[in-house]
């Protein structure tokens, strides 16, 4: 055998070689490491789901005692009274015909669960996201001068026509110092639900400034 076919033989080695350890760095390892995070991040969920069920068991009677304390805390408007929809000629056929008074009751508990979710965010700094200490509640208490009714409305401060949880973002961004939610962020969803409420009976008027 040559030298120099020697020297080829040698020269295609060393190139399978290194193909071979560049597909194994990136190829099945980094699949192997999503892996390992996935089941890292599931494992810290579960224990999460546990102490919270612990919590549960050890303390029944605050578990529905938070939403109570919370509306002492602050004024929060309760969500629409829906009993007429059980009365008159609401019979078999009718849409709302199968629905019962326990129906009507869960609606309302769910609903103002989900607003009074957004109050805590509201006037909590911390659960914001915030980095200098700074809530909701310290420019608009209770929810005041939020006027989720007029969105979607231009903002000149974005240049663009903004919608209610644009703007949520915006001072989640600047005044708090923290990180934009995603839109179906429970925290995101929580604070619409509650800047809404607080507007109860306020007609709609989108565009007003």
């Amino acid at each position: 055998m040559s030298s120099s076919v020697g020297k080829s033989l040698v020269a295609v080695a060393c190139v399978v070689v290194v193909g071979m350890i560049v597909a194994y760095a990136w190829g099945p390892r980094s699949s192997v490491a999503a892996e390992a995070e996935k089941g890292a991040k599931a494992e810290a969920q579960a224990i999460v789901r546990d102490h919270m069920a612990q919590w549960k068991r050890k303390n029944p009677a605050r578990v529905s005692d938070w939403i109570k304390e919370e509306k002492e805390r602050h004024k929060i408007q309760p969500p629409a009274d829906n009993t007429h929809l059980l009365k008159g000629e609401q019979g078999k056929g009718h849409a709302y015909g199968n629905y019962t008074e326990r129906d009507i009751l869960m609606w309302a508990r769910e609903t103002e669960k989900l607003v009074v979710e957004g109050s805590l965010v509201f006037h909590n700094a911390t659960l914001l996201g915030g980095t200098i200490g700074v809530s909701c509640d310290m420019c608009h208490p209770d929810a005041s001068n939020t006027h989720p009714e007029t969105y979607p409305k231009f903002q000149p401060q974005m240049g663009r026509v903004a919608l209610l949880r644009d703007m949520i973002n915006w001072c989640i961004q600047h005044p708090v110092r923290g990180k934009a939610l995603a839109p179906d962020d429970p925290k995101m969803r929580a604070l619409e639900a509650y800047i809404l409420a607080q507007r109860k009976g306020v007609e709609l008027n989108y565009g007003k400034h």
